[in-house]
């Protein structure tokens, strides 16, 4: 038996969703939980749009907020995903992929970039984090309806493909090689971050200076909230459905990107397999993490640390976070134990008494 599931959010935001228009959001809680003044209300403009597999909502706390503003985002996003949608003939990835292994593709310096970065990732992890898993991910197909374990024999020749080292650039051309035929790039582990920093500085540059931006999952905080207080937010309890916490954290201006067991996954002859794949093996990482959670400023960054840190376990990540000040993490374990980094515990309060940190 086979059972499939796709979680459209792995971090909460303390309020409740307007409907999916663009609106006043009169009947709104605010991030921290609690009801908008009269005043408020008619300052808070939202859209949410269903694009990369997810619900994108941005809620913009500014009454000046109006249609031109959605749109252009809805612009923006569409733009993403015609380059980055490796589903897409026409995007960048898909041309790249149908030259693997023959000649060099240039692509835009915003596509060069992301895809740049996500291989320094793969560098700095030592192949933890590698976006050359395209081919396996189609093996597994999670989040989809006919997602099943992949025949052993099929997925050990499939992952010969996989190899960050097999990928040529050429930052004077903004040209991307595979350097095999059949290799295929995934950007779902950096390209929902990238989205929201897109965002974020489109709202800034236009003089948004408060907002949210969720990415089914990735949370940008942009600025303080009206008046200057910081968010709250709230940090999914991987073991329950999404609206349930095992704690929360005020910010300003962060991102808070999670990565988790629970996001997207199916079940097969009673065992769980989630979508973080192990690109030493094929298969999910087993390595008795639930989730990581990543705070700093940069969405694309936390987005492919979530998932870097994830696949290198608690006591590498936690050593790979501490060497940066301007990153922290928290990391969820199966049998309910919270490890967080030393700069967090100023900002995150556990409310679950389900868990407990440990360090």
């Amino acid at each position: 038996m086979i059972r499939s599931r796709s979680l459209l959010r792995s971090a909460i935001v303390l309020f409740s969703a307007c409907a999916l228009i663009l609106s006043g959001c009169g009947s709104s809680k605010d991030a921290s939980g609690t009801s908008d003044t009269a005043s408020q209300k008619s300052a808070i403009k939202q859209q949410s749009y269903f694009i990369f597999d997810t619900i994108v909502t941005v809620k913009i706390y500014d009454e000046r907020a109006d249609q031109k503003q959605f749109k252009d985002i809805e612009n923006l996003l569409k733009e993403i995903d015609s380059r980055l949608n490796r589903t897409k003939d026409t995007s960048e990835l898909a041309k790249i992929h149908a030259a693997s292994g023959k000649q060099a593709v240039a692509v835009t310096p915003e596509s060069y970039d992301l895809i740049a970065k996500s291989l320094d990732y793969a560098k700095r992890t030592e192949g933890r984090f590698d976006p050359t898993v395209g081919p396996i991910v189609d093996l597994w197909n999670i989040g989809h309806e006919n997602a099943k374990v992949p025949d052993a024999k099929k997925l050990a020749e499939t992952l010969k493909l996989v190899d960050y080292k097999d990928v040529t650039l050429n930052p004077d051309k903004h040209e991307i090689k595979l350097n095999r035929e059949g290799m295929e790039l995934d950007m779902g582990s950096i390209g929902k971050g990238y989205a929201a920093d897109r965002i974020a500085d489109y709202l800034r540059t236009n003089g948004f200076p408060s907002a949210i931006i969720d990415l089914g999952g990735n949370i940008f905080a942009v600025g303080p909230k009206p008046g200057g207080s910081d968010w709250t937010i709230g940090v999914q309890d991987p073991d329950e459905s999404r609206g349930n916490q095992i704690g929360k954290m005020r910010v300003t201006d962060k991102t808070i990107v999670t990565s988790g067991v629970y996001e997207r996954y199916f079940v097969e002859n009673g065992k769980h397999y989630h979508h973080i794949l192990d690109p030493a093996n094929g298969y999910p990482v087993d390595n008795g993490l639930s989730s990581v959670t990543i705070v700093t400023n940069n969405s694309t960054d936390a987005d492919a640390l979530s998932t870097s840190l994830f696949a290198l376990g608690v006591e590498k990540g936690l050593k790979f976070v501490e060497a940066d000040p301007n990153i922290e993490a928290i990391f969820i374990t199966t049998d309910h134990k919270v490890y967080v980094t030393s700069g967090i515990k100023k900002i995150f309060e556990l409310t679950n008494d389900k868990y407990k940190i440990v360090n």
